[in-house]
């Protein structure tokens, strides 16, 4: 019966640990996904009304498998050869970087003679691969941060804290993603319930919402990428942090783009 007690003891005052590193691990992640929300609310852009939700489904679990692999990862290369995990965090922030400069110049010089893809033009499958592997940069920083805060703990906290962010995470940013773009459906409701004026304000809104999310979402990313170079890196803020970071990763964005550019003018396809 003491023993039983023990136990129960025991497990309590784990939940209890767990409970309070969840709560820090959440606070301190907070503001990359409130990012992560902004980056991938644009993956349903252009998308036919009746696949809005399966789009987001689709890119929720892929997300949820997202998180596994992170969990797993990092555990592992905390045992194995932590630095590793530095490098890894690097190439994401090139990559985010990369992608966020990628859309600006898209959108400033797009390609002559109509070459250039409509966000309706481009495959469900492209869309959520697309988002999938954002997400997966995303949740690595989110992981990364949440599992800094239990450091000190053991493995099992660390795996239940862990999780439970993931989960978390995953489920705070795409219901909200779910929630916007049916925004225009709820005011269509609310319109035939007889509530016109705000049902419409509701419709008329949704463009530029979608649109506004589409330059937060890339903004978001060089902010993203920009924040662990200057971090990784230990680059001392003489601006704003925001402001620094939006301009280191505008700058490593520009330079991935050089680079990929030089590429292509220096290496020819192949011919079929």
């Amino acid at each position: 019966m003491v023993n039983l007690l023990t136990l129960l003891d025991d497990i309590a005052a784990t939940l209890d640990d767990v409970a309070v590193m969840t709560k820090s691990a959440i606070h301190k992640t907070s503001a990359l996904m409130s990012d992560d929300l902004a980056v991938n609310a644009g993956a349903v852009q252009g998308v036919k009304p009746n696949r809005e939700l399966p789009i987001v489904k689709a890119i929720f679990w892929g997300s949820l498998i997202n998180k596994v692999y992170c969990i797993v990862g990092i555990l592992v290369l905390l045992l194995v050869y932590p630095p590793l995990i530095t490098w890894i965090l690097v190439l994401g922030g090139l990559y985010l970087s990369y992608e966020g400069v990628h859309k600006i110049i898209e959108k400033l010089f797009p390609k002559k003679g109509g070459a250039q893809l409509k966000a309706s033009d481009v495959p469900e499958k492209e869309k959520i691969k697309g988002a999938v592997r954002t997400d997966l940069i995303l949740s690595i920083e989110i992981i990364v941060i949440a599992q800094g805060t239990v450091a000190d703990k053991d493995l099992l906290t660390q795996i239940l804290v862990l999780t439970i962010v993931g989960i978390a995470a995953s489920i705070l940013i795409y219901g909200l993603v779910a929630l916007i773009v049916k925004i225009d459906d709820l005011g269509l409701y609310l319109i035939k319930k007889g509530f016109k004026r705000i049902g419409s304000a509701f419709v008329s809104s949704m463009p530029y919402i979608m649109k506004g999310l589409g330059i937060v979402g890339t903004l978001a990313m060089l902010l993203v990428g920009g924040g662990i170079l200057a971090h990784t890196f230990h680059v001392h803020y003489y601006l704003n942090e925001h402001l620094q970071n939006l301009i280191i990763g505008f700058i490593a964005g520009l330079v991935v783009v050089g680079i990929f550019q030089l590429k292509g003018l220096f290496i020819k396809p192949k011919a079929a």
